[in-house]
């Protein structure tokens, strides 16, 4: 039975000594015992924690990141999506498997171990089904096997261009399905992939009509959506039904743990008290949010369930997402600590996003699947701290990336900072970008 010995590890009960973790040909972890004796087990580098979910992810937006950042005439989120229609325009198949391919190697080596793909780009460059309607979510499935990334899958259905059934716009055109069309597109890949962890993704309930929105998330495992991650929209909310957007939604469905609601930025106290007594995930994803100006999540008042997603991949760091969570609300609130130290962040992203991606990862323990990171201890900024600050230290300390090895399923697909098959990915997402 495959073993790894810790002098160091993150166990659910917090940091432990002598670690020996074990796991089956399945890659589920069997063992996770403190105090125990490396023999017979391959020694860690370092110090072991869990993998990181990444709960949220547009992959080929990976391609255009820094490609929006000099719009004229007042840059917002409206502007940026202006670029990325056009960046849409110019995708097909293979570009798509290729910036995937090369977003999850990143991520890998960042310490995520499995993606949440909130996959909304179905159909070719004149918005007409392919042969094959599963052709572009193919190849999502078939870059995260060749990077070996755990994946869970959300294919994504927009059926409008806003609230009250506006119509979609022109770069909104390769997005469009009926829910007959989407249903039985999710009922083809989940035949296709029974092994691979398939939910919804109703856009937004400005992307989606209000039966569309019932009839996909009734009876569904896994659902996660955009929601108020603008100010513009909760007012168009407000305009259109009177309620604010968490309102409107949490009033509308049976939002519970199967859910993640992803952004939430703008609600208010008895919105945010509201969502967290749901069990639902909030989807947080610091860098994204601040790189569109969307504001802060108002974790002062939310008591429940989040974990963290690099979205349109301006940065594809664990570390960097932690960090801007907690910096945004010291800054927001003007005093240190507001969401916790680096092992409590750490953690809590952790088990939220396990549970966002509907996979039994985010921790060291049996019957989990055997994600874990090894970090750096070498590092000046790690050298030398114990175990309650390794993680503070690796989050709040440095901007080097402290990850050194990475196992998914018990199979190591990073060693010493390498992907096993980096050179190779890295050439085709070249192809592709040129």
């Amino acid at each position: 039975m495959p073993a790894l010995f810790a002098e160091t590890a993150l166990l659910p009960e917090g940091w432990a000594r002598d670690v020996r973790l074990e796991w089956d040909a399945s890659g589920y972890i069997t063992g996770a015992v403190p105090n125990a004796a490396p023999e017979g087990a391959e020694r860690a580098a370092g110090p072991v924690v869990p993998g990181m979910p990444n709960l949220h992810s547009h992959a080929f937006q990976r391609g255009m990141a820094g490609l929006a950042e000099t719009e004229e005439g007042g840059d917002s989120f409206w502007t940026w999506r202006r670029t990325m229609y056009r960046f849409v325009e110019r995708l097909d198949p293979e570009m798509l498997h290729a910036i995937a391919a090369q977003l999850y190697v990143e991520m890998l080596k960042a310490g995520y171990t499995a993606v949440a793909e909130f996959h909304y780009v179905h159909h070719d460059k004149d918005g007409q089904p392919y042969a094959d309607r599963e052709t572009m979510s193919e190849a999502i499935l078939a870059a995260a096997e060749e990077a070996g990334i755990g994946l869970t899958l959300l294919p994504v259905l927009y059926q409008t261009g806003g609230f009250a059934g506006a119509p979609p716009s022109e770069g909104q055109r390769r997005f469009i399905n009926r829910v007959d069309e989407f249903l039985a597109m999710v009922g083809e890949l989940r035949r296709r992939h029974p092994e691979i962890v398939i939910g919804v993704a109703p856009h937004s309930i400005r992307a989606v009509s209000p039966e569309g929105l019932k009839e996909v998330a009734t009876g569904q495992d896994l659902v996660h959506i955009h929601i108020a991650e603008q100010m513009r929209e909760v007012e168009e909310c407000l305009a259109w039904s009177g309620r604010r957007s968490v309102e409107w939604l949490l009033e509308t469905c049976e939002v519970d743990h199967r859910w993640c609601l992803v952004h939430a930025t703008h609600m208010t106290e008895a919105e945010t008290r509201a969502l967290a007594v749901t069990g639902a995930a909030a989807g947080l994803c610091p860098t994204t949010e601040a790189n569109l100006g969307d504001g802060f999540f108002p974790m002062a008042h939310y008591k429940g369930v989040w974990g963290i997603g690099s979205d349109s991949h301006v940065s594809v760091s664990p570390f960097e997402e932690l960090r801007w969570l907690e910096y945004g609300q010291r800054l927001l609130h003007r005093r240190r600590g507001v969401v916790g130290g680096g092992t409590a962040l750490w953690q809590a992203a952790a088990a939220g996003g396990a549970r966002a991606l509907g996979r039994p990862i985010g921790a060291l323990e049996p019957g989990r699947r055997a994600d874990f990171v090894v970090l750096r201890a070498d590092l000046p900024a790690l050298w030398g701290k114990r175990e309650g600050t390794l993680l503070d230290a690796a989050v709040f300390a440095g901007n080097r990336n402290p990850v050194r090895d990475v196992a998914v399923g018990g199979r190591f697909v990073v060693r010493e900072g390498r992907h096993e098959s980096e050179e190779r990915i890295f050439a085709a997402y070249k192809r592709s970008i040129a």
